[in-house]
Formats: C-alpha cells, sequence, structure tokens
C-alpha cells in the first residue's frame, strides 16, 4: 500500500503514519500489530510501560517470518521508548535490551525518553536528562538503536538537552490534534531539525492516566462538517490534517475495519480552506493533562512548570 515517509536527521526514513499501541490491551495488541501489518503499516509505536510488548513482539515474529510472513523486519520502522523508573544510566541499556527481548527484535529504530520525569521529589529532575541522555547515546554506540529521542518535552527543555548532547534528539513525541496543534513547539523543533510526532491526533475517549479532559476532537461539530464534505471519517480528516503539516501521526486502534480506514489518507488531500479552519480552533487543551506528575516538593509543581507554558 501507498506511503509516504520523512526523513529524520539521522538520514532513515520514517513512515509518516504508524499504529499507535497505547492502551492497546493484552489479548488484542498482538491482532492489531498483525492486521496493521498486514494492511499495509510500516511504522510500529511501542512503550515499555504500555505492558504489551510481549505480545507484539509475538505478532513481529510472525509477521516477518514463516508461513504467515507479510514483510521483513527491515522494511518497518519501531518505536518505543524509557520508562520513568529507568533514567539512572545504569538503568538504561537493561531497559533497552528488556525491550529488544520481547518485541523479538536485534534493534529499535528510534527509542524516546517517555517522559521528563523520574519521580523523585525534589526541586530538580533526579537523575538528570543529562545523565539519562548520555546512555541512550550510548545506545546508538552499542548498535541496539539506531536514533534516539524524546517524549511530551517542551522546547525550553530539548533546549537545555541541546547544550550538552552529541546526538542531537532524532524526534519529539506529543500530543497533537485541532484542540492541541502547539505550533510554536512545532517550529522550533523543524527549526533544529527534530521530527515530530503526534500522539492521541482522534483525542481519546477512556483516558484514565490523570485527569480527564472534555476534548473529544472525533465529536466535533465542524470536524465532522469537514468530513461530510471530504467523504471521509472524522477520524480520517483528523490524521490526514497532522500528516498534511508535516508531523508524524500514530493513531492507535484495534479494530481491523477502523486500522484500515486510518491508513487510508494518503491519496486525498484537505483543502486549504479546510486546514485553516481547523487551524482556528481557539480551544487549546490538552486530552493528557499531565497531572499525575505533579508534586509540591516538585520538581514540577505546577502544570506551566512541567509543560513550560
Amino acid at each position: 500500500m501507498y506511503q509516504i515517509t520523512k526523513t529524520l536527521n539521522t538520514g532513515d526514513a520514517i513512515p509518516m503514519v504508524g499504529l499507535g499501541t497505547w492502551k492497546s490491551t493484552q489479548g488484542e495488541v498482538g491482532a492489531a500489530v498483525y492486521e496493521a501489518l498486514k494492511i499495509g503499516y510500516r511504522h510500529i509505536d511501542c512503550a515499555a510501560i504500555y505492558d504489551n510488548e510481549a505480545e507484539i513482539g509475538a505478532a513481529f515474529s510472525k509477521a516477518f517470518s514463516g508461513s504467515e510472513a507479510v514483510c521483513s523486519r527491515a522494511d518497518v520502522f519501531i518505536t518505543s521508548k524509557l520508562w520513568n523508573s529507568k533514567h539512572r544510566a545504569a538503568d538504561v541499556e537493561p531497559a533497552c535490551r528488556k525491550t529488544l527481548q520481547d518485541l523479538q527484535l536485534d534493534y529499535l529504530d528510534l527509542y524516546l525518553i517517555h517522559w521528563p520525569v523520574t519521580g523523585n521529589k525534589g526541586p530538580e529532575v533526579s537523575p538528570p536528562i543529562s545523565e539519562t541522555w548520555a546512555a541512550m547515546e550510548g545506545l546508538v554506540s552499542a548498535g541496539l538503536v539506531k536514533a534516539i529521542g524524546v517524549s511530551n518535552f517542551s522546547a525550553k527543555k530539548i533546549q537545555d538537552m541541546l547544550t550538552y548532547a552529541k546526538v542531537i534528539p532524532a524526534m519529539n513525541q506529543v500530543e497533537l490534534h485541532p484542540f492541541l496543534r502547539q505550533d510554536e513547539l512545532i517550529k522550533f523543533c523543524e527549526e533544529n531539525g527534530i521530527a515530530v510526532t503526534a500522539y492521541s491526533p482522534l483525542g481519546s475517549s477512556d483516558s484514565s492516566f490523570g485527569q480527564k479532559s472534555p476534548i473529544k476532537p472525533l465529536e466535533d461539530a465542524k470536524v465532522k462538517e469537514i468530513a461530510t464534505k471530504v467523504g471521509k471519517s472524522p477520524g480520517q480528516v483528523l490524521i490526514r490534517w497532522a500528516f498534511q503539516r508535516g508531523t508524524i501521526v500514530i493513531p492507535k486502534s484495534k479494530n481491523a475495519g477502523r486500522i484500515a480506514q486510518n491508513y487510508d489518507v494518503f491519496d486525498w488531500s484537505l483543502s486549504d480552506e479546510a486546514m485553516e479552519e481547523l487551524n482556528s480552533f481557539g480551544v487549546q487543551e490538552r486530552v493528557l493533562v499531565g497531572d499525575m506528575w505533579l508534586n509540591k516538593n516538585g520538581p514540577y509543581k505546577t502544570l506551566s512548570e512541567l509543560w513550560d507554558e
């Protein structure tokens, strides 16, 4: 199936539409990943904290070899993420190797620091991101990962990283949809050669991680109106919007029909007028608020400190 890629600052290409696996539960995620690869997806986004990498690994094994193979490992861009409790330099490589073991892989195409959070209490993040990043750079040198990056990082936090990073982050994965465009963050990343991936591009109807948000992009009247005009679903409109503005996008679904529909965004486009409408929503609010990382003793006492906004 037709696909479009974006070139990372490493020179490698990443397919601009991938399958997200957050909240894809055990017993369902393996079938979803295999179906996506069979349909034509060549980008799968994972994370250790999703607690489903072993099942995804079994799906990879089935998809990459044997009588039911649908593609080769080399054809698929696979991302995973380092969890907050594994930021110490000594913990980074073992965490990566555990992910590789679970996913039944020899290497990752991209490995991200999941959050600028370690769970410590105090005035500063500890261990510091500089320690974690140096260990992440070591994964590249060891050949365990091809590229490294971050997730949920503000421009300010990345700017600080750039003062000591020997390897510039290849990616910043953040929440993006018309109700949280993050235009300035995207501009900053582009200016510094850092690609951006949009997670939760459709919002999330079942968010149970931290404070709940009323934002429901799929149900917005304007999104529905544009979908009717172009003869597509609201979800396809939101995915195409993300893709058309130059960000990689990773919608999640466990339904085979929806997985296929979410990938059908390449041979049509949104008009300039439709893009302008989607870029004009006054309400800008997160689905994943981030309040679960706040602590009165720091390092993040307020959401403005976490997001630097």
